[in-house]
């Protein structure tokens, strides 16, 4: 891939670029990311990853790469540690950017959901809200005041939206 200052993804065989994230975006990504970190390592779950390629389908190839995801512990055995996952990730996390048009990110929860990823968070850092897909057309919106909570992916993880946007004191 060109280095030319945007992230690529592969849809349907086709290269879609997007400008690298801001300060805010990657704040926010940091949280989620350490959050999931510390329940995933503390109940041996599995692992938390950050801009890894997912493998969704073939021919014609699509590689998505969500800006936090978790694979179940049991998923990740002997897989190839040199190449993108096969397969879509247990939860796939998208943070909106200013760039970021509803019909594109929908594209990519209907991706992660085809290819067999159990939840999509989407997650708003404007308006302090999370939309929680388990099917593409039933998202759950959740407000800041609302828990999240990982249901049956992230066995007991949960936590009041706010709290993903809140700078820590």
């Amino acid at each position: 891939m060109p280095d030319d200052g945007y992230r690529h993804e592969l849809v349907a065989g086709y290269v879609v670029s997007e400008p690298f994230p801001t300060l805010r975006h990657d704040r926010v990504r940091g949280r989620i990311e350490r959050l999931l970190y510390a329940h995933v390592t503390e109940h041996a779950l599995g692992e938390v990853f950050c801009d890894l390629g997912y493998l969704l389908a073939e021919r014609p190839d699509t590689v998505r790469g969500p800006d936090v995801s978790f694979v179940a512990r049991a998923r990740l055995e002997g897989v190839d540690e040199r190449r993108w996952f096969h397969g879509a990730p247990d939860l796939a996390v998208e943070i909106l950017s200013p760039s970021n048009r509803p019909g594109e990110i929908h594209a990519k929860v209907a991706d992660y959901l085809a290819a067999g990823a159990r939840q999509c968070w989407v997650v708003d850092s404007e308006r302090w809200r999370v939309a929680v897909y388990r099917q593409l057309l039933f998202p759950m919106h959740l407000s800041a005041v609302d828990v999240l909570d990982g249901g049956d992916v992230l066995p007991g993880f949960s936590i009041r939206v706010g709290a993903l946007f809140e700078d820590p004191a």
